[in-house]
């Protein structure tokens, strides 16, 4: 197995396992994602998204998106997880632990101090998986987002 940096070569591939992602969260509705998007966010001009693959001699297995963050009242830079997945069939193999150190190498040479990310609450697998390897949760923050419409009105 392999864990490297992503490609423009690898997109097909990182929106498939995104695709299986998004159906095991039960959200493939809200998956929209394509190639031209994707690659602009993270090739483009202005990409903002870094990512990981995990491959084994055949094909991709796993992958992770992330981007810098910020939490202010500490004064602490990160890089924000937004996406680690790893297909059922390599799941308890050590690939997500993989990524998952390969990510906080790379925030720590960047001389960043976290990591942050969100879990569906019902996903225990991941809660035990993140809480094992000593994340923590802030049980009293809600996630919100302007999105859509809402989004657009307040850009106007």
């Amino acid at each position: 197995m392999e864990i490297r940096k992503t490609s423009p070569a690898d997109l097909p591939g990182i929106l498939a396992l995104m695709r299986d992602f998004a159906a095991y969260e039960d959200l493939s509705e809200y998956c929209t994602a394509n190639e031209e998007r994707l690659g602009s966010a993270m090739f483009g001009k202005n990409a903002y998204v870094e990512g990981l693959v995990a491959s084994d001699q055949e094909a991709l297995i796993g992958y992770a998106l992330f981007y810098p963050c910020f939490a202010s009242f500490r004064c602490e830079r990160g890089l924000y997880l937004e996406d680690i997945y790893v297909k059922p069939d390599h799941q308890r193999s050590g690939t997500g632990l993989l990524i998952l150190k390969e990510i906080a190498r790379l925030a720590a040479e960047r001389g960043m101090e976290r990591i942050d990310f969100q879990v569906l609450d019902w996903n225990e697998r991941a809660v035990n998986f993140y809480k094992k390897h000593g994340a923590v949760s802030n049980p009293d923050e809600t996630h919100f987002k302007f999105s859509g419409a809402a989004f657009r009105t307040l850009a106007l």
